[in-house]
């Protein structure tokens, strides 16, 4: 199971961090996935957190989100700057073939 945390309102330029934490004992051990989706769209891949807590990044938020990982809380979080208008979607971790429920991200002034 994944469960996300850390939506909300943010206004343009500001940040939100949002959090993505498994249940497994193994969670650490394998890649996490972020992804966003707007109603009506297709999912969109942003970014990918490896074991060793690097990341990779979709053109559209590289230099400004940032993936980390906190092994102690299972946790892979991901570091929203700048945020922008069209940052505005429900973000969803994803690992392996398990999905977390999702969390809505507003961006308004």
């Amino acid at each position: 199971q994944l469960v996300e945390s850390g939506g909300g309102l943010v206004q343009p330029g500001g940040s939100l961090r949002l959090s993505c934490t498994g249940s497994t004992s193994d969670f650490s051990r394998y890649s996490v996935h972020w992804y966003r989706q707007l109603p009506g769209r297709e999912r969109e891949w942003i970014a990918y957190s490896n074991p060793d807590g690097t990341g990779t990044y979709a053109n559209s938020v590289k230099g400004r989100f940032a993936v980390s990982r906190d092994a102690a809380r299972n946790t892979v979080s991901l570091q929203m700057d700048n945020v922008k208008l069209e940052d505005a979607a429900v973000y969803y971790c994803n690992q392996g073939s398990i999905w977390g429920q999702g969390t809505q991200v507003t961006v308004s002034v």
